[in-house]
């Protein structure tokens, strides 16, 4: 399959518990189908300024918001493949700009940026916008996905085991690390370039299924800052 590397759609989130999550699966059959890849490790680093200004600033929910990123699926070598990743919304779009290189590449990159193509040239901008910029924070999670079978644009993800952590920055390390959610919960992505399917927003609608703001890597910043509060008030 060709690797798609530039990518334009909207990302809906909902947060469901086991019963929601049942009723929407109960509806893909005839309509939605497996990814080739089945459940898969999605690993990623988050590049952010030692103040978390990138994140602090997302999470005011501005009418434009960036992030940058290293991504994995599964535990990658030194010459295992990654995607480093520029992430854009601009009025609730989703703008992702990716390319494909071996992890030693990619952390080459980072610290060197060398502009040989449209994708790079961007990101190499990222990083002259903020200079100060690094990896601050792991975040990894089991995902299931799907498509369409009428419409391949349409993919539906499924995450589950979310963990964070703001140690062992490396994605040779692989999945651990303190969790995101309740091990009950799942993040469902519903990624469209159009509009949802009626079938889809009905099964939505009939189980109370409603979408949410929600961020993997705002909210492990919003827990380790409650967690640095509650030790201030512990031993206060």
């Amino acid at each position: 399959m060709e690797i798609q590397n530039l990518f334009k759609r909207y990302e809906i989130k909902y947060l469901l518990g086991k019963r929601e999550l049942d009723a929407v699966l109960s509806a893909f059959p005839g309509r939605m189908i497996d990814d080739e890849y089945g459940e898969t490790a999605v690993c990623s680093l988050y590049f952010d300024t030692p103040d978390y200004r990138i994140i602090r600033r997302s999470l005011e929910k501005p009418f434009y918001k960036e992030k940058l990123r290293v991504r994995s699926y599964g535990t990658p070598a030194d010459d295992g493949a990654v995607f480093l990743e520029l992430k854009k919304k601009y009025n609730s779009i989703v703008y992702k700009r990716r390319e494909k290189m071996s992890l030693t590449s990619a952390e080459n990159f980072l610290k060197n940026p060398d502009a040989h193509s449209q994708i790079s040239a961007e990101i190499a901008y990222f990083l002259s916008f903020y200079p100060d910029v690094g990896p601050t924070t792991f975040i990894g999670c089991v995902r299931q996905a799907y498509y369409g079978v009428d419409d391949r644009d349409l993919r539906i993800t499924f995450d589950k085991d979310i963990v964070c952590r703001s140690y062992d920055l490396d994605l040779r390390l692989g999945l651990y690390g303190n969790p995101v959610l309740p091990r009950d919960m799942y993040l469902m992505e519903i990624k469209t370039s159009g509009a949802m399917p009626l079938w889809l927003a009905g099964t939505l609608a009939e189980n109370k299924i409603y979408p949410t703001s929600f961020s993997k890597y705002g909210r492990a910043y919003e827990n380790a800052l409650r967690e640095i509060k509650n030790k201030e008030v512990n031993y206060g």
